[in-house]
Formats: structure tokens, C-alpha cells, sequence
């Protein structure tokens, strides 16, 4: 089991310089990957953003990429030869048409367009070297997420076996509850004094306490319970079904509240009701 919320900083040192991974991720409902990258690494954004589909599922991530140059590679400065002379002789027209004019400084020169010009360096050595690292940034990302994942899978098999203790008490007492709904009906039918045919009133309680009957919602929970538990061990995304049959569980609770015929069972959904949305919570950070 994966979360969805991590954060991971991956860095190397090289001789051109530091090249730096930041990896970060929240919940979202789908997979949405924003992708950063310096100028000098533009062409990487397709194998980043096919790496991430094929290894993530859900959840909004960013991902960084920084370089800085080392000092070394900054301090080089590359001159055009042709602008300097070309500069060299007009300066020369110049002081033969002008006499004493001022000729130029060196600085002047530096400043001239075209005079230091930016030298093509190859960087698909240096984009290897990133591709490699974020790699190993997206291996510990992960690793993150399932540090997490574990966590939150404790929190879930807590709340489900609150769950099954929940439902076991409530099955437990449901003969007894309806049993002594089925005798409320029939001593105030009595207190009406009234001639009625006993197999007639026989069907109407039947048919009232039937109503009252939550059988069939705690076999649809414990079957539902189950699948939660079958989802939490398949070892792959279940963020989605989990998020679905949490509404199927928060359904059926519902109905029990409305059905209840009894305090005790009220309280029982009522405190159902708070483990399932605990869950629910939770499960809005599983991939």
C-alpha cells in the first residue's frame, strides 16, 4: 500500500556541476505530474513524464530539477576572434579620421555584442547523469510512500476490526430486539380490548417486525468488510474501490440507524458510522 503524500531531494556533484532532483507529491483523484526543468534540459520532460506513469498511479506531483554550474565552468569566458579584430580595425579608421579621439578599453570591448560568446557545450553527458538521478530520486520517493502506506494500513485493520466487533455485537443482540418488539405489539394490542383474529394480527406483527429486521445490512457489511480486507492485502493500488465501498458502508449504516428498533443499536450504528468516516479519511491518502 502506497500513500500519495511524499517528498524526496536527490542531489549529485559532478565536474560541470550540482544537479539537484525535488520530488513532491499530494492527494489528487487522478495522476497530475508538473515537470520543471532548466533550459539546458528540456528534451528530458518525456522520459521524466513517462517514468512517473509508469511507476506512480495516483496523486499531483512535482518534480524539480536545479543545476548550477560549477565555478570553474563560470569563470571561462570565450572570445570571438573574428568581432575583435574586425573591432581592432575599425578602431584603427577611427584614429586615423579622428586623430586624438579615445581609442577603446578593454572593457569597452568586453562589452561589444558577439565579442564573448557563449561556447555550445554538450550536455547529454550531464542529461544521463540527471536521468540516472532521478531514478534513484523516484526509487526513495517511493520508498517514502510505502513507509506511509504502512502506517496508514495499520490505522485501516484497527478501524476494520472495530468494525467486526461492532457488527458482531449488534447481531448478537438482534433475536433478543426483535423479540421484545414482537411482545411490545402484542401487549398493546391486547390493552385495545378488541376482538380481533389472532391469525391476522399474527401477519401484521410479523410483517411490522420484519421492518425492523437488519439482517440483511449486517450480511452486506460483513461482505463489504471483507473486500476492504481482501483490497488491503493485494499489495497494489486500491485508493479508488477503498474510497467506493467506504459510501457502500456508509450506506448500509444508514439504513440500520433508520431500521433501529432499539437504543443500544442505535448507539452501535452511530459509533459505526464514526469508524467508517475514520477510514474514509484515510483512505483519501492511499494511491
Amino acid at each position: 500500500m502506497l500513500s500519495m503524500t511524499a517528498f524526496c531531494r536527490k542531489q549529485v556533484e559532478l565536474e560541470q556541476g550540482t544537479l539537484v532532483w525535488e520530488i513532491r507529491s499530494v492527494n489528487h483523484r487522478y495522476l497530475e505530474t508538473s515537470i520543471r526543468l532548466p533550459e539546458a534540459f528540456r528534451g528530458l520532460e518525456i522520459v521524466i513524464r513517462k517514468t512517473i506513469r509508469g511507476r506512480l498511479k495516483r496523486g499531483k506531483v512535482d518534480c524539480t530539477l536545479r543545476f548550477q554550474e560549477s565555478e570553474a565552468v563560470q569563470t571561462e569566458l570565450n572570445l570571438n576572434p573574428r568581432i575583435m579584430e574586425t573591432l581592432a580595425r575599425a578602431s584603427d579608421r577611427i584614429q586615423e579620421s579622428f586623430g586624438n579621439s579615445r581609442p577603446p578599453s578593454s572593457l569597452d570591448i568586453l562589452r561589444w555584442p558577439g565579442v564573448i560568446q557563449n561556447e555550445a557545450r554538450d550536455h547529454s553527458g550531464l542529461e544521463r547523469e540527471a536521468v540516472s538521478l532521478f531514478n534513484g530520486a523516484v526509487d526513495e520517493f517511493l520508498a517514502g510512500r510505502a513507509r506511509e502506506g504502512d502506517e496508514i494500513e495499520l490505522v485501516l485493520r484497527e478501524r476494520i476490526a472495530s468494525i467486526r466487533d461492532i457488527l458482531a455485537q449488534v447481531r448478537a443482540s438482534l433475536p433478543e430486539i426483535l423479540a421484545a418488539q414482537r411482545r411490545t405489539l402484542l401487549d398493546d394490542i391486547s390493552e385495545l380490548q378488541v376482538s380481533l383474529d389472532p391469525a391476522r394480527i399474527e401477519q401484521e406483527v410479523a410483517l411490522l417486525v420484519s421492518k425492523a429486521d437488519i439482517a440483511e445490512e449486517l450480511d452486506r457489511l460483513d461482505a463489504h468488510v471483507n473486500e476492504v480486507e481482501r483490497l488491503l492485502g493485494v499489495g497494489e493500488a486500491a485508493g479508488r474501490p477503498l474510497d467506493f465501498l467506504m459510501q457502500e458502508l456508509m450506506r448500509e449504516a444508514n439504513t440500520i440507524c433508520s431500521k433501529s428498533a432499539a437504543i443500544e443499536t442505535t448507539r452501535n450504528a452511530l459509533e459505526l458510522k464514526v469508524m467508517i468516516e475514520q477510514i474514509r479519511e484515510q483512505v483519501q491518502n492511499i494511491e
